[in-house]
């Protein structure tokens, strides 16, 4: 269901050196059209330390995969790195959206376009430097087609960030254990320690994952 750009409602959320990036929620709509606590932590890491506060994002070539609102991508935009942010086409005027509010703020480049996992893909998406994911591993269904993006858009240069928050309900634990098997298929998996993240954005619950890919896997 695509967000109603009619009834929205505001999440702020402040960078280390006070910018404000405003992102517009829906209160009708799918999980997509809300902002995720998986997402908040996910943009803070990208101005830590292992980022040089955030200033390493200059330039950079990011996809943001599943981006809903758009947040994670905008934030990294915000920082000077070049993104395009991509979910299914109802999510597309919500992302553009965001992208319009905060184009003050952005110092590299955001685009919202569709890209559906597991279907073809344009050259865009080549040579791409991090693919960013947040709250992704939720549809049985998804997995695979996932999974599939992932390699194919990464190359041997590629990082994926992938963080999610851990849920018990339901069959989210088996959906967690089948994503893993499969990624680990092609990708190196490193889980980036609670110590690494932001001091204050940061939960138990939430994991942040770096992947990479294998010298064995094919780059393509």
């Amino acid at each position: 269901m695509a967000a109603p750009l009619d009834k929205l409602f505001t999440r702020e959320l402040e960078r280390n050196d006070e910018v404000v990036v405003k992102i517009s929620q829906s209160e009708i709509g799918d999980v997509g059209c809300v902002v995720w606590d998986a997402a908040i932590v996910l943009s803070k890491y990208l101005e830590t330390s292992d980022f040089d506060g955030g200033k390493s994002w200059t330039g950079k070539k990011v996809v943001e995969l599943g981006a809903g609102t758009g947040v994670v991508g905008i934030f990294a935009a915000s920082y000077g790195a070049d993104v395009i942010i991509t979910d299914l086409p109802e999510f597309v005027p919500l992302m553009d959206l965001n992208i319009k509010e905060n184009s003050q703020i952005i110092s590299g480049s955001a685009e919202a376009c569709t890209l559906t996992w597991g279907q073809d893909r344009s050259t865009k998406f080549d040579h791409i430097d991090f693919i960013i994911l947040a709250d992704c591993i939720y549809y049985d269904e998804s997995l695979e087609p996932l999974v599939s993006t992932i390699t194919e858009l990464s190359d041997m240069a590629t990082t994926v960030l992938c963080c999610y928050e851990q849920r018990d309900t339901g069959n989210k634990l088996e959906l967690e254990k089948k994503f893993f098997q499969l990624i680990r298929e092609s990708f190196d998996v490193f889980e980036i320690p609670q110590e690494k993240q932001d001091p204050h954005f940061r939960s138990e619950d939430i994991h942040i994952f770096r992947f990479t890919k294998k010298q064995s896997a094919d780059a393509t």
